[in-house]
């Protein structure tokens, strides 16, 4: 009998340096498994050229983090109306960012490559927060619909409930919910 109640003592005084062990190593990880699920739910790619373009442009990174997310989910891809890259950029469009920013020696092929679209699509985007006094979700807006639209919707003034397009109003929130996730998931890694 004692030899069974000491066998069994031994038994959950093992059991219990096992779960302590086991609740141990769950909560070292812990931090490893927050980071898993942060990439898995919010990815983050190539953020030394977002840090160094949002420098070089004055443009907020997580804006710009939040935008290829909204845009591509950080997969380089080709849109059915030929927008490319992470930052889904037409070539109509590169045209007009090569001219503007001085370039003369862009070719469509270089939409694929993260550092020419990151590049790209940040001047594109300064341009269109310095076209529009820096309201971001005038800007927003115009990069998703266009900066036609968005001048006959009020341009600078726009607010998000005056958006009459409702994929273009869902987008610009998404990207501003993003733009806050993205601020507070990844503040080091964007330079924060």
């Amino acid at each position: 009998m004692k030899r069974k109640a000491r066998r069994r003592r031994l038994l959950a005084g093992a059991a219990a340096v096992v779960a302590g062990v086991a609740v141990g190593a769950v909560l070292g990880l812990s931090g490893v498994f927050n980071h898993v699920i942060d990439e898995l739910s919010l990815p983050l790619r190539h953020e030394d050229i977002i840090r160094q373009q949002a420098n070089d442009k004055q443009v907020d990174a997580s804006l710009i983090a939040a935008v290829i997310y909204a845009e591509s989910r950080f997969r380089d891809q080709t849109s059915r109306a030929g927008a490319r890259g992470l930052m889904q950029i037409t070539p109509q469009t590169a045209n007009e960012i090569e001219k503007l920013s001085g370039g003369t020696t862009f070719k469509l092929a270089d939409l694929g490559n993260p550092d020419i679209n990151i590049r790209y699509g940040t001047f594109y985007l300064h341009e269109l927060l310095n076209r529009y006094d820096g309201n971001e979700i005038a800007a927003l807006a115009a990069y998703n619909a266009g900066p036609t639209q968005v001048d006959s919707w009020g341009g600078a003034g726009l607010s998000l409930d005056e958006i009459p397009l409702e994929e273009t109003r869902a987008y610009v929130a998404d990207v501003l919910d993003k733009q806050r996730a993205y601020r507070e998931t990844y503040a080091k890694e964007l330079g924060y």
